[in-house]
């Protein structure tokens, strides 16, 4: 892990197109402007975690029950 220290509007950049930037500092907590394509994901941690658990739990559902649920959401 890279660990780097910067000061209010200072910046570190990424590759060629991510820059992230310090736009404010109060008390223990830091506010970042991140610039990126506009493909680019960006998540806070614990939202991509519950995005990876709720893929993880997706992937395992059972194939009947994912057919009743579908049987259910078809229009008449």
């Amino acid at each position: 892990m890279l660990v780097l220290t910067r000061k209010l509007g200072e910046s570190i950049t990424i590759d060629d197109n991510i820059k992230i930037r310090i736009e404010k500092i109060r008390g223990k907590q830091v506010r970042l402007g991140i610039e990126a394509p506009k493909e680019t994901r960006i998540y806070r941690e614990e939202v991509y975690q519950a995005i990876k658990q709720q893929n993880r739990d997706a992937s395992m559902s059972v194939p009947d029950s994912t057919r009743a649920v579908a049987n259910l959401l078809k229009t008449k």
